[in-house]
């Protein structure tokens, strides 16, 4: 069990992996962590924003929406390969996911299928939004790319876990298809070789 990195430990080590860091806010106090517990956690989910432009994603992601309450991640990370921190503690991005899943993360096994909505995620996991807008057709930059992997690797290398601890949206909640424009597979050989 890993207890969740102090506001100081994750910026830290964010801007140890090399990645372009914007604070948002109150980001340290912004949390949705008056609903439930935040931790222990056990991986790194990435999803994408299905929003266009950088300051109205990092608004959304930052405030929620109507029907959910921000932040919606922890850090949003735009098409120019910046992070936008916008929240530390629980936020609303997991939602509910299937039990077999997490305990493949904790063990950093192969993950089976999705197939139950039965566990709550919000507690487990950090969350990075991906500014796209997630129909296979908007572009991945590579600058982009290359930040969504050194946020993996970061939060992995602080915490002494494997690239098997880095999951999509897609892999966790039945009927979710984020991140959409790559695979998580590609993604996880990329952390893998950072975290060498």
């Amino acid at each position: 069990m890993a207890p969740p990195m102090s506001a100081g430990a994750f910026l830290d080590a964010l801007r140890n992996e090399g990645v372009t860091v914007v604070e948002v806010g109150d980001w340290r106090e912004h949390n949705r962590n008056h609903k439930g517990p935040w931790g222990p956690v056990h991986g790194v989910m990435i999803h994408h924003t299905v929003t266009r432009g950088t300051g109205n994603t990092v608004r959304i992601c930052y405030d929620g929406r109507p029907d959910l309450p921000g932040p919606l991640c922890h850090g949003v990370i735009t098409k120019d390969g910046t992070v936008h921190l916008v929240g530390h503690g629980r936020a609303n991005h997991a939602g509910l996911g299937d039990d077999d899943v997490l305990r493949a993360v904790i063990a950093e096994k192969v993950l089976p299928p999705d197939n139950e909505a039965n566990t709550d995620g919000n507690r487990h996991f950090y969350g990075f939004e991906c500014e796209n807008l997630g129909d296979g057709e908007d572009p991945w930059p590579e600058a982009q790319l290359e930040a969504i992997e050194k946020v993996a690797a970061a939060v992995c290398r602080r915490h002494g876990w494997s690239e098997r601890s880095v999951i999509g949206h897609a892999e966790w909640q039945p009927g979710k298809v984020d991140p959409r424009g790559f695979t998580m597979g590609w993604l996880r050989e990329r952390v893998r070789d950072r975290l060498k």
